[in-house]
């Protein structure tokens, strides 16, 4: 089986890519690296010639910045039109767990965009929307730094390791396409601010960390459980715990 990840370079990418050779696939590491460009189109004729299967992860660069519409509409445009063009037989996208609660954020807005390019397609298609991944923690957490303090909203996670999402990925691209939207996310519920806390116990941060009645969650008012999935899931395996116990932080 070919499969053509786009995207390949990204963390998330580049593990996908190795999840996949791991069970012996045909991989293909599509990325502005190997001279594929999703946005503009480049390469993507000769990258997915003979695909069985394309797995979307790419992203419109570091969350909170440049045109993340633009960049889904178009991409998703540019990828959708090569896959129908040379049959690809399986579509699928990374998303975001609880994207569509959270349309009030322009990026995630932007995830909603590319999810409805994907189900008008008609393409056979598997959405996989997953939860937070351990090693973007540091980056959320200290997206919450005030004057030194750590002020978080009041929610409960349910976050993975980069690894199992990668794992699942492959898992799910070498079998037939869903044509529905999968939940990914970890093996147990956590408050954000215990999460914080650990991440900062074991990086030696001494910040204090706090709830703040009045933060939201990337401008985006949640219930306390407003990120965690409301549907049968799929789950990884490595706790928050034992990811940072095996990570540099330990």
């Amino acid at each position: 089986m070919k499969v053509v990840v786009v995207g390949a370079s990204g963390l998330i990418g580049s593990r996908i890519v190795r999840a996949l050779e791991r069970t012996g696939q045909e991989v293909v590491e599509a990325s502005r690296e190997t001279g594929v460009n999703s946005f503009t189109g480049e390469g993507l004729g000769h990258a997915l010639e003979g695909a069985d299967v394309l797995i979307d992860v790419t992203n419109s660069g570091p969350f909170g910045e440049g045109d993340a519409l633009d960049f889904f509409k178009q991409s998703g445009k540019n990828l959708l039109i090569a896959a129908r063009s040379l049959k690809v037989k399986h579509y699928m996208a990374l998303s975001v767990l609880g994207v569509d609660r959270l349309v009030e954020n322009d990026y995630f807005r932007a995830k909603m965009v590319q999810e409805n390019l994907i189900l008008s397609s008609g393409l056979p298609y598997t959405i996989v929307r997953s939860a937070q991944l351990f090693d973007f923690f540091n980056s959320v957490v200290n997206a919450y730094a005030v004057d030194g303090i750590i002020r978080l909203p009041s929610l409960i996670l349910q976050p993975l390791a980069v690894d199992d999402a990668a794992d699942w990925m492959a898992k799910i691209a070498v079998g037939s396409a869903h044509n529905s939207t999968i939940e990914l996310a970890g093996p147990e519920e956590s408050q954000l601010i215990d999460l914080a806390r650990e991440l900062l116990t074991a990086s030696a941060d001494p910040r204090p960390v706090e709830i703040d009645p009045f933060a939201t969650y990337f401008g985006v008012e949640l219930a306390p459980n407003g990120l965690i999935p409301n549907r049968k899931i799929l789950s990884g395996q490595l706790t928050f715990h034992d990811w940072l116990a095996g990570t540099a932080y330990a």
